[in-house]
């Protein structure tokens, strides 16, 4: 079974690119869903993470508070780097769990952070421009602000370094069509 990645940045499409894939049958491992599952429900990581960040982290009733966490560590480069080197690891071991139950010809690991050397046979890029994905950010996410956004661009992967990793790339531009890009991939992966 071939583990193919699913990366871009922020505001890119991933998840809808990976919603299409998911149509054609193709089970995905959404990583950021599966991380907010963790971070909210295994002892070790929460106990870690109020460590690193204090127990503000975390809502009195014990929900993970993404908007102070957020704002903490997309503040200060080394508090983001501890908390990935918190959650990642474990988000991994998890990925590896859902493999041993998946029966397909490929599966789709989905993930904002994402490596050549991530263990995955292939890498699908979804590429947008920055003032469409800052756009479609101000308008999903109605917590943050500009600066906010733009600071969280800062600290993800350029487009040229997602594109230096990419196997395919989806274009995801007011231009191009989605599901033509998807099939195309699909077909290529089955063959």
């Amino acid at each position: 079974m071939l583990k193919v990645g699913l990366t871009g940045g922020i505001g890119s499409g991933k998840s809808l690119v990976a919603k299409l894939f998911s149509l054609l049958g193709v089970p995905i491992y959404e990583s950021d869903q599966r991380a907010k599952l963790l971070i909210e429900h295994q002892e070790t990581i929460i106990s870690e993470i109020k460590e690193l960040l204090g127990e503000q982290a975390y809502t009195l009733e014990g929900k993970y508070d993404k908007v102070f966490v957020s704002q903490a560590v997309f503040q200060n480069e080394e508090l983001l780097k501890s908390l990935n080197h918190i959650v990642h690891p474990r988000v991994r071991q998890d990925f590896e769990g859902w493999l041993t139950v998946q029966n397909a010809p490929f599966v789709i690991k989905e993930a904002a952070i994402m490596n050549r050397n991530a263990g995955l046979d292939k890498i699908i890029v979804v590429d947008s421009p920055k003032d469409l994905r800052i756009k479609r950010l101000l308008k999903r996410d109605i917590h943050r602000n500009l600066a906010e956004i733009e600071k969280i661009l800062e600290n993800q992967k350029s487009p040229e370094e997602f594109l230096e990793m990419a196997d395919f790339v989806i274009n995801n531009d007011e231009k191009s069509l989605l599901i033509p890009q998807v099939l195309e991939i699909y077909k290529k992966l089955i063959s």
